[in-house]
């Protein structure tokens, strides 16, 4: 499947930053992107970094209230405040760092529909739980909820999916269109009932018009590969096919990876590869390869280059080994304060049979609640 991937990236990234001893750490930004440049992912003829841009006010409300802006302009001056109950800090310029994340989304939308590239990936972005009128969970503004407006509003897509990978439930995006009959909305999470922020049920399925395009998959703790791939191919490849996108957006958290520090799914980054592949493969069906992937949730400094590194390579085609570079395993233990992981890949994980039910009686849930008519 042909098709340039472009990698947005820009050092100032960084600057994303809630403070030093915050779970959500922008040096895991850099290390994905140090650990592609290193094994050599970059140097592909079909790949090509470019750098992001801000979010102009006008954008950022296409999908963020004025007040809200307002409030995070004055906080980002004054460089204090809380933009939520605690979990989200405001920082000395974080409308502006937070708006290069948005504008990296949206500059990747750019690239895609310009017919430029066929891929794009924000390893920045994925910033899912920001309200309209909110922030949460450590996001200020929603950028994959502002490139979902900015794709209908500029490019004037009619049909776009949004699934989203993370172990948190995409709150914000999920009930920022929950009666928006053009966005198919599919969410693999750990359940609610354990983890943050404490939705997306089954039996949340969207309203009026969007009656049964919005999916939540809620997942036991512990649940691994075996268990998560069997109910991706039961259910996504289904409904993708019968909504037939006209491009796809991914939200890649790799908060679902195996001893994750908030978080307490079992996936390796066999999991993340698999998703993203058959993803991919959808969209060079369906809607001419085109595919924006943001990244997300990750607190194991360990895991996210590596899951981001295998999502990205898959995008771009490429097949990277299993050695981790030595430089950058020094840069690594130098910029984390940890030891290296040792190797690229991971082995699959296998699930007990109390998740594999689990996820079987969640899907069986799911698909009556899915079939139930609009009201």
């Amino acid at each position: 499947m042909s098709g340039k991937t472009a990698l947005l990236y820009s050092d100032r990234f960084l600057e994303y930053n809630l403070g030093p001893y915050h779970p959500l750490r922008p040096v895991r930004v850099k290390l994905t992107y140090d650990l592609l440049k290193s094994k050599g992912l970059l140097e592909s003829d079909t790949v090509e970094v470019m750098e992001p841009r801000q979010a102009s006010r006008d954008e950022i409300l296409l999908f963020h209230e004025d007040a809200y802006v307002r409030l995070v302009e004055k906080y980002s001056e004054k460089g204090s405040g809380l933009l939520d109950m605690g979990d989200t800090p405001a920082f000395k310029g974080c409308y502006e760092a937070t708006s290069l994340v948005v504008g990296a989304s949206l500059k990747a939308c750019d690239l895609i529909m310009s017919g430029k590239f066929s891929h794009a990936f924000n390893p920045s972005g994925g910033l899912h739980h920001a309200h309209p009128d909110r922030a949460s969970g450590f996001c200020i503004f929603n950028d994959p909820a502002v490139a979902i407006s900015y794709l209908k509003t500029k490019h004037n897509v009619k049909r776009l999916l949004y699934l989203d990978i993370d172990a948190h439930h995409g709150d914000g995006v999920m009930y920022g269109f929950y009666e928006d009959p053009s966005v198919l909305d599919i969410d693999f999470h750990e359940s609610g009932r354990f983890l943050f922020p404490g939705t997306g049920f089954s039996d949340e399925t969207g309203e009026g018009e969007a009656k049964g395009l919005k999916v939540n998959v809620p997942l036991l703790p512990e649940t691994g590969d075996q268990a998560y791939l069997n109910a991706f191919r039961q259910l996504v490849p289904n409904l993708v096919r019968k909504f037939r996108p006209e491009i796809i957006l991914v939200q890649c958290g790799a908060d679902g990876h195996f001893d994750d520090r908030l978080a307490q799914l079992r996936l390796s980054t066999n999991a993340y590869h698999e998703v993203v592949g058959e993803v991919h493969r959808l969209a060079h069906e369906l809607c001419n390869g085109r595919f924006l992937l943001f990244g997300g949730g990750g607190y194991t400094l360990a895991n996210v280059p590596r899951v981001w590194a295998v999502a990205f390579a898959t995008l771009a085609g490429l097949k990277p080994s299993n050695e981790i570079p030595p430089e950058w395993a020094k840069e690594f233990k130098t910029l984390a304060g940890e030891d290296p992981p040792t190797a690229f890949h991971d082995e699959p994980t296998n699930d007990s049979s109390r998740t594999l039910e689990e996820t079987e009686r969640v899907l069986k849930e799911l698909r009556t609640h899915l079939a139930q008519p609009a009201r």
